[in-house]
């Protein structure tokens, strides 16, 4: 399988798009932007690759020191695998390298480490991986995400339920946080839209999830790369909904 490509398109519109609007990109508009970054991908990746390396020679006996490792592994290779794909290269070996000691690190973490299970999720999603991806959805699933009372375990669910094709629940998860003050409303909002294949509602919710990132100083791994925009971009693809979107933080 191929990594994702976010500016291949479908060529024919499903009949229940047709009357969805421009970006603001295709408009000649412009988002604000307080990240100006020509990153140097190669070297970003040798800095995650290194990482990784020294965090498999630091693997502890103790299952707390070795969670917390597994778990900066996961970041390193997620990291790199975000490098690869800056430059268009295969990452597919990277990310599941971060999806597996992201999920290997979750038994002896901490209760409601979400983020976990939505990165592992989130890395085969990227790598074009969607068989792994729906396993670990259905693991996700299993960890009882949807009964969380934290938002970003409701997070997981909706992701969860996207990726099964499970629209109806994503909705419903995603309608759940939306609304919340601890969770970012436009990444609950795109989901959502997505989930109701309502295009011209997905592209102003993912257009602010981007401005989001253009607009922070911190990134994972410091890595400068709107990784949530990419996730919903290959989600909505697979609706026949992905925006046009350009940015220095995307392929």
């Amino acid at each position: 399988m191929r990594c994702l490509r976010l500016r291949e398109r479908p060529k024919t519109p499903g009949r229940r798009h047709q009357h969805s609007i421009p970006s603001r990109a295709a408009a000649g508009q412009t988002r604000p932007r307080h990240t100006q970054r020509v990153a140097n991908w190669a070297a970003l990746f040798e800095h995650e690759t290194e990482r990784y390396r020294d965090g498999e020679a630091r693997l502890g006996d103790g299952s707390d020191e070795r969670q917390r490792q597994l778990t900066r592994m996961g970041n390193a290779a997620w990291g790199a695998g975000l490098c690869l794909l800056m430059q268009r290269k295969d990452a597919r070996a990277w990310l599941e390298r971060a999806a597996e000691r992201w999920r290997e690190s979750y038994a002896d973490a901490p209760p409601g480490s979400w983020g976990r299970p939505i990165g592992a999720v989130k890395a085969l999603v990227l790598a074009d991986d969607w068989t792994e991806a729906e396993d670990a959805a259905r693991w996700a699933l299993t960890e009882e995400a949807a009964e969380s009372e934290s938002s970003i375990g409701r997070y997981a669910a909706a992701l969860a339920c996207a990726v099964l094709g499970d629209w109806e629940r994503a909705r419903i998860h995603a309608d759940a946080i939306r609304i919340r003050d601890d969770f970012p409303r436009d990444v609950g909002d795109a989901v959502a839209m997505i989930a109701a294949e309502d295009v011209v509602g997905y592209t102003v919710a993912v257009e602010s999830v981007l401005e989001s990132f253009e607009t922070r100083e911190d990134y994972l791994e410091d890595v400068p790369v709107a990784d949530t925009v990419m996730v919903l971009q290959a989600l909505a693809a697979r609706r026949n909904m992905a925006a046009d979107l350009t940015s220095d933080l995307l392929p």
